[in-house]
């Protein structure tokens, strides 16, 4: 059962990999101090998520994955392109934020399904609902933008 958590939490520290740089990347485009806070905080959220799988992953006896994968660098340049073709606009940011974390909670949804030990279901079910919730947040925001109630 140890040997098959491996793998699976491996992906699970890239999409967490993922979703650090992809935050902070809305972070550094975004023109609002606000969603600056927002993707801020989730950068970091990823970051701990991330470190918390890497140390379950050597508990387990395995080598964790340290960077995050092509799928996540080809969302985050994804990312670039759109925001270069809408001038950094807020909205169009928050998508592709939330379209990233729409990917996050499939992949959480899909290792919480596995036949894991159950030390490592529960850290996958907590930080899956932590992704569920940074994802609401997004969604909310972005929602917010798209029907205009924000301060420019």
């Amino acid at each position: 059962m140890h040997d098959d958590a491996i793998p699976v939490l491996n992906e699970l520290i890239e999409t967490s990999k993922d979703g650090e740089k992809g935050f902070a990347k809305a972070a550094q485009d975004t023109r609002s101090a606000e969603l600056r806070t927002l993707f801020t905080t989730g950068a970091q959220r990823c970051a701990e998520g991330a470190r918390e799988l890497q140390d379950l992953v050597r508990q387990l006896g395995g080598n964790p994955d340290q960077t995050g994968s092509v799928t996540g660098a080809l969302h985050r340049g994804w990312i670039s392109l759109k925001e270069a073709v809408s001038a950094r606009d807020d909205e169009a940011i928050l998508e592709e934020v939330e379209r990233g974390e729409d990917y996050a909670k499939e992949a959480y949804r899909t290792a919480a399904q596995k036949d894991l030990p159950p030390n490592v279901k529960a850290v996958v079910q907590r930080q899956y609902h932590g992704v569920v919730a940074n994802h609401d947040k997004v969604k909310a925001m972005r929602e917010r933008y798209r029907s205009g109630g924000h301060r420019s």
